[in-house]
């Protein structure tokens, strides 16, 4: 049995009695990238040097008989668009492949005051633009199931790394899915919680009304102990919300007896893979076992959720992204002859298709002549979505559903063909343009082999009510314990 494989609290029992160190978690860590990494590339930079001198130091806390935080001691990947001060952050794009940031984002803040140990940095699709990380500006990420099968993306390192036991949990950024569907492809846990829950001070910025940390792990426990540590209100980001922050790990009670559980009859119709369907009734079945009861509903506006998301999402990138114009940080374009062709060539050179196609969307959408036909028209969009969940969830408690219409695709399949891809969100979208939370547990495997990914939404920071129902399902199947051979 791997060590990453125990129960955060029985690791916390090993290092207690001192059956176990810090330095012999790290140790299992890097021990576990050396032999698997070449099958998974699921990291752009490994951060040994820093990783054990923090493993010495909490040892000799640890011998001190000092209090422990809530991580103490466990191994993190995170995604290469979460700032972390002094070591490179990316976001998987040439363009900023030799930024050194001097400050850490709150989330890292959070991670170090509660004693985790961070591994490294992974891989992307560049700047969190894409949904099977070929579009990373440095290597392919590989589903750790099946090498010739992408993990899902943005965060498709960060799921890869989970599923092959490198890191025991990992963090990523969800912005129309981009935690929820590579967990679902990795067969892991993700979960995209409320929109300011977490705060997004240090995220490198793509879509800032849809943006959200959060974390991937293995099973759900570990999920409620990474929230909790994650989910603060935060001054430094003028979006965070002041909530009170409620105690996740107690919600776990197993018990989802008189829970209503609405099944949006959108999300289960044309275009979801009659074998992620059956997986997902299989589990609604099971949760009704449990004494839940389940009902079809209906969230109308679903099929225009793409488009919008289409439209903001690359609207708000073209903004954002004009900030990477080679003067102030990142890599410049040498032997410009003046500004303006610095400007470009930068541009030209250290930005991929995918996040220039979508630059060149979002700059349309905004023009001024096309600007309330596109942009104005998808916000009122947005907004009757956003409703369709509100009416739901007055008789409902949770929505559940597919995470992903299909399970992982080919590497290579969906490249060339951005529409297509881009129908892969068509579950996870709507719950990012409606601000709420979502997370995604393994319900099965596909006859192919690949895992099916079961989604469940709930209202907004309402997290405590989706861990718990994501963690009774789990207590009544195994398919979280399953682990792919590498």
């Amino acid at each position: 049995m791997s060590l990453f494989d125990k129960k955060l609290a029985d690791i916390h029992t090993e290092l207690d009695k001192g059956e176990l160190t810090v330095s012999d978690l790290v140790n299992a860590s890097f021990e576990r990238i050396a032999r698997t990494e070449d099958k998974v590339k699921a990291f752009i930079l490994l951060d040994e040097e820093n990783a054990r001198n923090r493993a010495k130091e909490l040892d000799e806390q640890q011998s001190r008989g000092e209090e422990k935080g809530l991580l103490f001691g466990l191994p993190a990947g995170i995604k290469d668009n979460i700032v972390t001060q002094n070591v490179t952050t990316t976001c998987a794009s040439k363009l900023l492949a030799n930024y050194n940031p001097i400050y850490n984002a709150s989330v890292m803040d959070r991670l170090h005051a509660a004693q985790s140990v961070t591994i490294g940095k992974l891989n992307m699709d560049e700047f969190a633009m894409g949904g099977s990380t070929e579009n990373s500006g440095f290597h392919n990420t590989y589903n750790p199931w099946n090498k010739d099968y992408v993990p899902g993306g943005s965060s498709g390192g960060s799921a890869a790394s989970v599923a092959a036991g490198q890191v025991y949990f990992s963090l990523g950024s969800d912005t129309g899915g981009s935690i929820r569907q590579p967990a679902a492809y990795c067969g892991v846990v993700g979960l995209k919680p409320t929109y300011g829950l977490v705060s997004r001070f240090g995220l490198v910025a793509f879509a800032s009304s849809l943006d959200q940390i959060g974390p991937i792990t293995k099973n759900v426990e570990d999920s409620a102990y990474v929230l909790q540590t994650i989910a603060a209100h935060d001054p430094f980001d003028s979006t965070s919300a002041e909530v009170d922050i409620p105690d996740y790990i107690s919600a776990l009670s197993g018990d989802v007896k008189g829970l209503r559980v609405g099944v949006p009859k959108e999300l289960m119709g044309e275009g979801i893979d009659p074998e992620v369907k059956e997986k997902v009734n299989a589990a609604l079945k099971v949760l009704e076992s449990l004494g839940a009861t389940v009902e079809e509903v209906t969230l109308p506006h679903t099929e225009y959720a793409v488009p919008t998301y289409y439209i903001l999402a690359p609207s708000e990138a073209s903004s954002n992204l004009a900030r990477y114009d080679g003067v102030r940080y990142g890599v410049r374009a040498d032997n410009a002859e003046n500004l303006i062709e610095m400007y470009r060539e930068t541009r030209s050179q250290g930005l991929g298709a995918e996040v220039k196609r979508r630059i060149m969307l979002g700059t349309y959408a905004l023009s001024s002549g096309y600007y309330d036909a596109y942009y104005k028209k998808a916000q009122q969009v947005r907004t009757l979505i956003k409703q369709d969940f509100d009416e739901v969830f007055k008789k409902y408690d949770v929505i559940i559903g597919p995470t992903a219409p299909t399970t992982a695709f080919k590497i290579g399949e969906k490249v060339n063909d951005p529409l297509t891809m881009y129908l892969e969100d068509i579950c996870t979208i709507p719950v990012n343009l409606a601000g709420i939370p979502a997370i995604s547990v393994p319900c099965g495997f596909a006859s192919n082999g690949l895992p099916v990914g079961l989604q469940i939404i709930g209202k907004a920071f309402d997290e405590s009510t989706i861990l718990r129902v994501a963690h009774a399902y789990e207590q009544n199947t195994d398919y979280h314990k399953a682990r792919p051979e590498l």
